[in-house]
């Protein structure tokens, strides 16, 4: 089977697809300053790299969630990402605090998936 790298550099590639699967590296924020906000962006890169790589989010196997504050941020992103899931779509989820690489990074999120 064949390994294909998309958004490459010399760390990381945004995606990496090997047979039937999709994996994302953690997607970060643009410029939003809030949880709510920032989860919003950073799914809607979720859903541009799914789709460049054959997927969707209703074919999503696993999401990992780092939230730099889980105890302030976890409502706010949990709304969001609610609301972004198709109705019996999710996915095996963990959900953990973490510092993440920048300060005004509240929200990080990698994603498994199905290609369709």
């Amino acid at each position: 089977m064949t390994i294909t790298r998309l958004h490459s550099n010399p760390r990381l590639s945004g995606a990496v697809t090997f047979g039937d699967l999709v994996f994302l590296s953690g997607q970060v924020p643009g410029y939003a300053l809030d949880a709510g906000g920032q989860t919003r962006e950073v799914l809607a890169k979720i859903d541009t790299l799914l789709a460049e790589a054959g997927s969707d989010k209703d074919h999503l196997l696993s999401a990992t969630i780092y939230l730099q504050n889980i105890t302030e941020d976890f409502a706010a992103m949990n709304e969001v990402w609610s609301a972004w899931l198709s109705p019996g779509q999710a996915p095996s989820r963990t959900t953990v605090q973490a510092e993440l690489a920048r300060p005004h990074v509240l929200v990080e999120i990698a994603v498994t998936a199905a290609r369709i």
